[in-house]
């Protein structure tokens, strides 16, 4: 147990029973009253965001939380396979863990997964952006840049993005892995 005191950003917590991720913490003094901090949590399973108030007294359970870079080998079902660069031992990572950000994902990137204890992963982080080629999108048209005006496209793993009309068919374009954006062609 520890005091809320303790607690900082990206510190993980057991609250209600469930694994919360602390994403804001302030302590706050308002005029003749007592202080307490305010505490914005997220639900490492469900992603639903709690916001409660702790006296600075207060214990808490923070949980002993370890990261490991792993790569992503293959996909098997529902599982996204990962080896440990260090020990070369292969896991099984569940797929909601990592989101929508699944569809953008190759093979050979580094993950950063946190454990349990060392033992249950819990959250997994992709890189910020990742290098995809394209595999089809309709031709541009000569001389239609003037807009900002954007075409669907398909990359490498399938899934579909939004990319400006001189994108081609085989070009490699950067994707932002949280929202799926096009951020640059690559040469």
């Amino acid at each position: 147990m520890a005091n809320v005191s303790d607690l900082s950003k990206g510190n993980f917590i057991r609250y209600n029973g469930e694994i919360m991720r602390i994403e804001e913490l302030l302590h706050r003094t308002p005029g003749n009253l007592r202080a307490f901090y305010q505490v914005k949590m997220r639900s490492v399973r469900t992603g639903k965001i709690a916001e409660n108030r702790f006296r600075p007294g207060d214990s808490v359970d923070q949980l002993r939380v370890e990261t490991k870079e792993y790569q992503y080998l293959y996909q098997d079902g529902e599982s996204l396979v990962c080896m440990d660069n260090q020990t070369f031992e292969q896991i099984y990572l569940d797929k909601t863990l990592l989101g929508n950000t699944v569809q953008y994902l190759k093979e050979g990137i580094t993950l950063i997964i946190a454990f349990e204890d060392g033992t249950q992963p819990i959250t997994a982080e992709p890189p910020a952006n990742v290098e995809l080629n394209i595999t089809y999108t309709e031709p541009g048209i000569a001389g239609d840049t003037a807009t900002r005006t954007l075409k669907a496209a398909t990359i490498e793993t399938g899934a579909e993005i939004r990319v400006p009309l001189f994108i081609n068919t085989g070009d490699t374009v950067k994707v932002d892995t949280a929202t799926g954006a096009y951020i640059e062609r690559v040469k």
